[in-house]
This record gives C-alpha cells, structure tokens and sequence, in this order.
C-alpha cells in the first residue's frame, strides 16, 4: 500500500471497530497538534492527513466506499476516491472539530477554527447560527475541488426557517447555496374537440420566451393539471428548475355561450 492509505496513516486494521479508530485518530492528533510542533512545519501537512483519514474511516459510509476501492485498486485506492470526494464530502459530519475543541479546552491549544483556518486556508470557514428554537453549526470548503469543480454546500433544508439560515450562512462563509426553482401554475385553454381527442398542442410558455409542443392526453377534463418536469423557475447555484403546472380551461362553444348569456339575463329579468 502507498503512504496515502488512510489504514496506514492512522495505524489501524481494516477491521478495526469506530471506538479503535477514534482512539488512534485522537493521540495522532494530539502528537502532531500544530501548537505542540510549532517548529516543525511538516506537522501540519501530517496532522492534515491524519484529520481526512479519520473523517473517512470514521464513516460507515466513506469507509465502505474506500474498503471497495481498497481492495480494487489496492495502492491507488486514494486517488481515485479523492476523484469523487471534495474536502467538504469528506468531512461533512465529522466530529473533528469537536475532538479539537477538547484538546482546546484540555491543553489550551487553540480553538479549531483557527487550526483548521491555518491549515486550509480562506477556503475554510466555520459558522453558527442560533435563533429560538434553532440552532446550527458546522464549517464549509469553498473553492476549486481535487476535479477542479467548485464545490459547493448541500443545505438540505425547507420552509422559511431555511431561507433565513441560508441568507446567513452565505453571508458569513461566502458561498453560494444550491436552491431550487419555483413551481409555476399557469392556464391551459382547450376547445372541446382538442380536449376530447388528444395530442400535440402549442404553447407558448411566457416566463422563458418560448414555444412548448405539449401533448395533450385524450380525454382531458376541466381542471385537470399537466405537469412539465423542469419546465418552471430556474434554480440557482447549481439547485434543480421547478416544475410547471398547466391547469386545463376547455372553452365553451360561442354559440352556447350566447345563448347561456341571454338565458342569464332572461332569469334575471
């Protein structure tokens, strides 16, 4: 196996169980702490392997997904699962920074929000948001990924409670948030004989400036609703389009339109 083994890194089994590996992750970072190694500056790029090991290793998940590269590709096995996984893949949902912040507590070691500043740079950042009966907290990787993609942060999240955390967040990290488009509900105007038998039928959808062929599906009856997947607002940041909803009006005949309208005005009269 290549240095680059996450197993080899933390000095664990490929069976070790979670508290084994939590264990060797917590004295790996206690001995190559950057406030403990301050002037050996190739701690950090140590103790920054030793960090995405243990968020990969300590997640059923990641760690399934590596095992199967693993024992495919053997020594290769970090390349290519750094090729589906960003910095914010890997350690979305670790406790790493817990385990930094008890050291932080314990020793007086600086908080993790400094450390992990100054080992990834601008493209780290930590927030927290609290509101009554909200709170949350966690950190985001900004910029280009191993792939050359930006990354971005999944917030996975709805309702106004959402909108407002989303705000927040963008605004303390940077980063732009996936959201998706809005659903749009317009009118379908159908002559009975379109409604009756079916097919294909033009529209013109207004909010894209342009022509949909939308097919009709015989029978159609009043107020039924046809759904066009994608076809709504557009999202932003990477999010999906909404959906749109075209809500069937058949048009009357003008003949028995006239004819109810003085039927009207005779029962009135």
């Amino acid at each position: 196996m290549s240095q680059e083994d996450y197993y080899q890194i933390l000095g664990v089994d490929q069976n070790a169980p979670p508290t084994k590996i939590k264990e060797a992750y917590r004295k790996l970072a206690f001995e190559h702490h950057p406030d403990r190694n301050r002037e050996n500056t190739a701690s950090a790029d140590k103790m920054k392997k030793i960090n995405e090991a243990y968020a990969v290793l300590s997640n059923p998940a990641k760690k399934t997904d590596y095992d199967d590269l693993r024992n495919q590709f053997g020594s290769s096995a970090h390349t290519h699962f750094r090729k589906n996984y960003s910095e914010q893949d890997i350690f979305s949902g670790s406790d790493i920074n817990h385990i930094f912040e008890e050291m932080a507590r314990s020793f007086g070691f600086r908080r993790s929000n400094e450390i992990f500043k100054e080992f990834y740079g601008r493209g780290y950042q930590q927030f927290e948001f609290k509101k009554p009966g909200a709170h949350a907290r966690g950190f985001v990787f900004r910029g280009p990924s191993q792939t050359g993609h930006q990354q971005q942060v999944q917030f996975p999240l709805g309702g106004n409670l959402a909108k407002v955390m989303r705000l927040v967040l963008q605004k303390i990290s940077g980063v732009q948030f996936p959201e998706d488009g809005a659903d749009i509900d317009e009118r379908l105007y159908l002559a009975p004989q379109q409604a009756m038998q079916g097919g294909p039928y033009a529209y013109y959808l207004r909010h894209q400036s342009k022509k949909l062929v939308v097919k009709i599906p015989a029978g159609i009856r009043q107020g039924q609703r046809i759904r066009l997947e994608g076809m709504g607002g557009k999202g932003k940041a990477g999010g999906k389009p909404g959906d749109l909803f075209l809500k069937v009006h058949i048009r009357r005949p003008l003949l028995k339109s006239i004819k109810d309208f003085f039927a009207g005005r005779k029962a009135r009269s």
